[in-house]
């Protein structure tokens, strides 16, 4: 590399790609023996460690190291984990927010942070991506990779781990003082951008850390800003729709099918952008006192902080139910699955609409954990926790403000891509003639959990080979939340803006021109807010949607036994454990419904046992085998007792959405089998085939009643009726209950060796490859109303997912390449509205590459590519495989250096 190209790379501001941490000393005494020495450095030695913490570990797991973390081009811990074998993500504006394991969805994976669980909340700025939620599913994309040097997933069960994770458990762990020698310190820049955006995204790290004698403490701190933009187009579903204003020019045979609604049409028809401006604040703080080597304790602190400032644009379709409908002219449509789905329709007077949205939102997670590892004499061991953590999601300000234009013509085609529709108008959409502003709204959303835990631990050595565990453990959980909504002020397009004047004026619109597929007119909502007297609006106590606002608490005890051996089988090394969990947890829900408040306490408990055997074939074969039990518990929202209406904007005609939530549900029990083979050869090589399959009972659907109901019938206040709503409206009434039972079944591919038997100079190439396949169905009861039951994938299963990385590494220099797949899945099922059975996502490749030059033992330079073929996210709508949503979020480039002293 030249001077010139050198200087470059240093003068872009960069940031350290978290080689921050060295690996912790994480071996326990008893198996230091068997952990293999590493003398390299870097990527290489992060893969090796990684392997050693798998080949040594009683469950099926797997570990991802801080070099690890560091050298792959991760915006966020969730980028970091989409590479590790069985583990897919989703996305939110080109960066991974939550994981599925093994084919079960984001709310089946327990996560821990620092040995304590935890469950952080942030949110989607799509409706369709589930928008404000209040689940078990952990949002990752709260944290940077560089507050963590070690991550754990644990794939199979035993007894010392907490229930909760059928999926699996994830361990995130951060750094502690003693985990060094002496003194040790980086600091770290990095800059770049996104093609999406014309700004300047920085992320900066450093961490210090030191030791005297028996004490010790470190500091870190990742801060990063990031300017992130997806547009695309969507339609929001697909209706039928009936009419008899159309063209008499129409053929007859499509004129009959328009009078019987047999037609499916497209809503929205919208261009989209969606623009976040993201800050990502994270700090660890840990002081450990190691008075001999038999005591140790610490006091550790996380805090990271996620915010989001938003703003989306949209032009759209506002006729009949959201479609284009006004006068039908021209018409073309597709069998697509027994279907008759409009591909292309040329409509006049129809109405269209602008959306201009603002939004903020926070997310704060706090933790703070108190251990002590105590080896009270040479045959007896003692470790204790005690900790606290909070998860805050704050959404103060949600303000849509909404043009409509009636009489207006549209063509809506999809013949050239069935993902992708083209929009032409009869008119000029960045023009003032003709809109009228159609109303605003205002929202705002607060979630908090508190986890407390505390939890003992002991092991007994008995003779030279066995080992008995057993502990206890207490922690309560508590999530509360609440809605303020309000909506209006601009009743009906009869109400005029600027004194009488029907067309607006330029004083209070804006040309929006960020779409590269159309400009379009949209309020301006500073002034508009100020022509109303609305700026700087705070919603009171008297706009708290009452369904909305309900408390979970969840206290839950525990004990387990387990005994654990590391003896010789012919010959060979063979060890194991086999153990006892007992919990007992009682349940507190509280909420509003039929205006009454409503408390309901009811506790469940039960006995889950476990086993876990490794036998050594040979020296480097490992045969692994586990059985166990384990439960995932319900959904917070599904727990609740309130009945939430769905806030969708009603048509004539159309029937709303009412779910009321299910406090007597049981949670999901599994019965689980892994089994793998392993074989591990020298430096980062080994290859594994795992095969796993779980038998799930007590699944949780939602059902709709058989029939619907006015609000009135439900005992709800109109109040809660949304836009388009009257009191006669129909509602579907949909409710979560325990159904059949269901499996998933599958097997785990993974490879990864050095090139080291090349000839130079392809000796330095070495190549990491897995893949997963799973499959798993379940029975959802009466779909869309329909009254038939539907036998369909479980809910966030891609069949086929794998990653591939071929990197090239020298003590200078290196370079890697990675592509992450994951199949199609089913992201909801629906049991109420009739316009879709299910909704989810098409399949995705994304690529990213990294590259760095080690300047001297203290300098190092790198540059970073993501998602460089601009993959599109693809949302599909119902079976028949319509289109949702499909966006594009851009390539983002960035060059850094990491400094270490």
């Amino acid at each position: 590399m030249n001077k010139t190209v050198k200087t470059a790379v240093a003068l872009s501001v960069a940031h350290a790609l978290y080689t921050l941490y060295a690996l912790p000393a994480f071996a326990q005494e008893e198996n230091e023996e068997s952990i293999e020495v590493v003398e390299v450095q870097g990527f290489r030695s992060a893969v090796i460690k990684a392997k050693d913490l798998k080949r040594e570990s009683l469950v099926a797991q797997d570990s991802i190291v801080a070099e690890d973390i560091a050298d792959f081009p991760d915006l966020n811990l969730a980028d970091s984990l989409q590479r590790v074998p069985g583990i897919a993500i989703t996305r939110e504006g080109g960066e991974g927010r939550q994981i599925s394991l093994r084919g079960m969805g984001p709310q089946f994976t327990r996560v821990e942070v620092n040995g304590m669980e935890a469950l952080g909340s942030s949110s989607s700025p799509m409706d369709s991506r589930g928008a404000v939620t209040r689940s078990r599913a952990f949002d990752f994309n709260i944290f940077a990779s560089e507050l963590f040097n070690q991550i754990d997933v644990k794939k199979s069960y035993s007894a010392e781990i907490e229930e909760g994770g059928i999926g699996g458990t994830v361990n995130l762990k951060t750094a502690k003082p003693f985990d060094f020698t002496g003194m040790k310190g980086v600091v770290g820049v990095q800059g770049g951008t996104n093609t999406n955006t014309d700004n300047f995204d920085n992320r900066l790290v450093g961490m210090l850390s030191n030791t005297w004698d028996n004490f010790g403490a470190l500091a870190s701190v990742a801060y990063s800003t990031r300017e992130s933009r997806e547009f695309g187009y969507n339609t929001y579903r697909w209706r039928k729709r009936s009419t008899s204003n159309y063209n008499e020019g129409l053929d007859a045979n499509t004129a009959q099918l328009l009078e019987d609604g047999e037609l499916w049409f497209s809503r929205g028809n919208r261009y989209s952008v969606w623009n976040n401006q993201q800050e990502r604040l994270g700090i660890t703080a840990s002081l450990q006192y190691r008075p001999s080597d038999d005591l140790n304790i610490s006091l550790d602190f996380l805090r990271g902080e996620l915010n989001n400032t938003l703003d989306e644009h949209h032009i759209s379709t506002g006729g009949s139910s959201s479609t284009a409908l006004g006068r039908v002219e021209e018409l073309e449509f597709i069998d697509n699955n027994g279907d008759k789905e409009v591909v292309y329709g040329r409509y006049s007077d129809t109405t269209i609409r602008t959306e201009s949205r603002e939004d903020y939102n926070e997310s704060v997670f706090t933790q703070l954990t108190f251990s002590v590892d105590w080896n009270i004499s040479e045959d007896f061991i003692a470790n204790a926790q005690i900790g606290t953590s909070s998860s805050d999601y704050d959404q103060p300000k949600v303000n849509k403000a909404n043009l409509m234009r009636p009489g207006s013509g549209i063509t809506t085609d999809f013949t050239q891509d069935r993902f992708y529709g083209v929009n032409t108008y009869d008119f000029d959409p960045a023009s003032l003639e003709g809109w009228l502003v159609k109303d605003l709204y205002f929202q705002e959303d607060y979630i908090t959990n508190d986890f407390d835990n505390a939890k003992v631990d002991f092991k007994y050595f008995v003779g030279d080979t066995g080992t008995i565990s057993f502990g206890a453990n207490y922690k309560k959980f508590s999530n509360t939340g609440e809605r303020r909504q309000d909506s209006g002020y601009v009743q009906s397009k009869e109400t005029p803006l600027n004194n009488g004047v029907t067309t607006i004026s330029s004083d209070v619109t804006n040309v929006y021109s960020d779409h590269p597929d159309q400009n379009w007119l949209e309020l301006d909502m500073a002034k508009i807010h100020e022509f109303y007297g609305l700026s700087n609006l705070s919603l009171g106590e008297d706009k708290v949607v009452s369904t909305f606002a309900y408390d979970v608490e969840e206290e839950t005890q525990a004990l387990y036994g387990m005994y654990s051996w590391d003896s010789m089988l012919n010959d060979a090394n063979f060890r194991g454990s086999v153990g006892l969990r007992y919990y007992n947890t009682e349940l507190t829900s509280q909420g509003i419904s039929g205006g009454e408040d409503i408390i309901m306490v009811r506790d469940y408990s039960g006995v889950l046992p476990t086993l876990n055997v490794v036998y050594e074939v040979s020296e480097d074969v490992l045969l692994r085998f586990s059985a166990s039990k384990n439960l995932t518990r319900p959904s917070l929202s599904a727990l609740s007792v309130s009945a939430r209406v769905s806030q969708a904007t009603l048509s004539e005609g159309d029937i709303g959405s009412v779910t009321i939530g299910n406090p007597s549900l049981k949670p999901y029990s599994s019965v689980n089998i892994d089994t793998s083979l392993e074989s591990y050869f020298d430096g980062v090589g080994y290859f594994s085939v795992a095969v796993f399959y779980k038998d799930i009972k007590d699944f949780i659907v939602t059902e709709t009643a058989a029939q619907t109901k006015t609000l009135e019938e439900l005992s709800l206040p109109n109040s809660l009726l949304p836009n388009g709503g009257t009191p006669t409206t129909q509602f579907n009434v949909t409710t979560p209950q325990n159904s059949d039972s269901s499996t998933i079944k599958g097997f785990e591919l993974a490879f990864q060796r050095d090139f080291d038997f090349l000839p130079e100079p392809f000796q330095n190439f070495g190549l990491i490859a897995n893949y997963t396949w799973a499959d798993g169905n379940s029975t959802y009861r009466n779909v869309q109303g329909s009254g038939e039951d539907q036998v369909k994938a479980f809910q966030g299963l891609s069949k086929s997912s794998y990653n591939l990385t071929l990197y090239y590494e020298t003590d200078e220099w290196g370079a890697r390449v990675s592509a992450a797949y994951r199949d199609r899945y089913i992201s909801s099922v629906e049991a109420g509205l009739g316009d879709e059975d299910e909704r989810g996502f098409h399949e995705t490749t994304y690529v990213d590459f990294s590259a760095f030059y080690q300047v001297n033992e203290s300098l190092k330079l790198n540059i970073e590519g993501i998602n460089l073929t601009d993959e599109q996210e693809v949302q599909y709508s119902d079976s028949s495989d319509r289109q949702y949503n499909t966006t594009t979020s851009g390539r983002t480039f960035m060059a850094g250096a990491t400094y270490r002293f």
